[in-house]
């Protein structure tokens, strides 16, 4: 009988640890597939947060250019992203990015504001 009292309470802990061990290894397994892709050229961010590009790629190391001509060896586990680059944004008239044919610096209405204000 005294079991029973007990039961709910280690189904409930059984499930929680199935779903938090599940989230893990999902996102273990993200983390191998990122450092399977890893390609020279790509830029990433480390464990530290430093930004770098890849120079070389071992299976346990990866060469990075932290500065122009300065490059450093780390672990591949440090690397925790890959920086994806910005794609400019499209307009409704099919123009790219926002800045004017002319080559002049646009004021948006809030940074008008924002220079009459000081």
């Amino acid at each position: 009988m005294d079991l029973l009292v007990f039961l709910p309470l280690i189904i409930i802990m059984g499930a929680f640890m199935y779903f938090a061990s599940r989230r893990q290894r999902k996102a273990m397994q993200a983390t191998i597939d990122l450092h399977e892709s890893l390609l020279v050229g790509d830029r990433v961010h480390t464990t530290s947060g430093l930004q770098a590009t890849i120079t070389g790629i071992t299976d346990d190391t990866v060469d990075l250019e932290i500065a122009p001509g300065v490059v450093t060896t780390w672990m591949k586990l440090a690397i925790r992203d890959r920086i994806e680059p910005e794609v400019p944004e499209v307009s409704e008239a099919g123009d790219v990015g926002s800045t004017p044919a002319s080559g002049a610096t646009e004021i948006t209405g809030t940074d008008a504001d924002r220079l009459t204000k000081d």
